[in-house]
């Protein structure tokens, strides 16, 4: 069964997710604050981590932002606040999902097998199928290994990023809806919104300019969705 990691000042909340998930029949590792669970993450990563968005010292956002410099390991955010701010920042730093609290058990339970579900469509092994590699003009996508290359040089991508952009890819020229796109890179239990997906393309357009600058395969079709034109 999956490792999960617990992020989250509130000792009971921690208490009683892990217990729940255990009986589940998952592994369990819990952290209290961002700067003790970083490192951790970083050098033996979980499956998933379900962080609270905030606490002391380091909060759920920035412990996001600098996993993202290295990792694409699905995050499932836990937050009290009502803000829609806090859900656009969080898409846009490359959180998978978000979470209500207080939220039921077993709601949090569904989502975190909604996104583990999709994390291994990606990356399955060749017991699932062994998907051929997409290549499309300068990009390079394999499912299995859940790699992405622009012109020989990798591009880290998170699970819904890599679902989208392949989504995309698989028929260059044709235009992708928004909400096409939430059915490619979703489970059907997770509700998102028209910003959540364009908070995704922006993102995935600013990685792949940060190795090249010209980028422009990604283009908007005003009013109408996404497509690929390839390079």
């Amino acid at each position: 069964m999956a490792t999960l990691a617990l992020v989250d000042d509130d000792e009971n909340i921690v208490a009683s997710l892990k217990i729940f998930f255990e009986a589940e029949g998952y592994q369990v590792r819990t952290y209290y604050d961002g700067e003790a669970a970083l490192p951790a993450l970083t050098e033996n990563p979980p499956d998933l981590a379900i962080l609270d968005v905030k606490m002391p010292k380091m909060d759920g956002m920035e412990l996001l932002r600098r996993l993202r410099a290295t990792s694409n390991l699905p995050v499932i955010f836990l937050t009290s606040k009502d803000e829609e701010i806090d859900e656009v920042i969080g898409f846009n730093i490359g959180a998978d999902d978000f979470v209500r609290k207080p939220c039921s058990t077993r709601l949090l339970s569904e989502r975190v097998k909604a996104v583990l579900r999709r994390a291994r469509g990606v990356t399955g092994g060749p017991e699932d199928g062994d998907a051929k590699p997409i290549v499309r003009g300068r990009l390079t996508l394999d499912p299995n290994r859940h790699a992405c290359n622009w012109d020989g040089h990798p591009v880290r991508l998170t699970v819904t990023e890599f679902l989208i952009l392949q989504s995309l890819a698989q028929r260059p020229g044709y235009v992708k809806s928004r909400d096409q796109l939430m059915d490619a890179a979703y489970d059907d239990q997770i509700y998102v919104d028209d910003r959540t997906i364009d908070s995704h393309i922006k993102r995935l357009r600013k990685k792949f300019r940060e190795v090249d600058d010209s980028f422009d395969s990604i283009e908007t079709l005003y009013g109408v969705g996404y497509r690929y034109t390839e390079s």
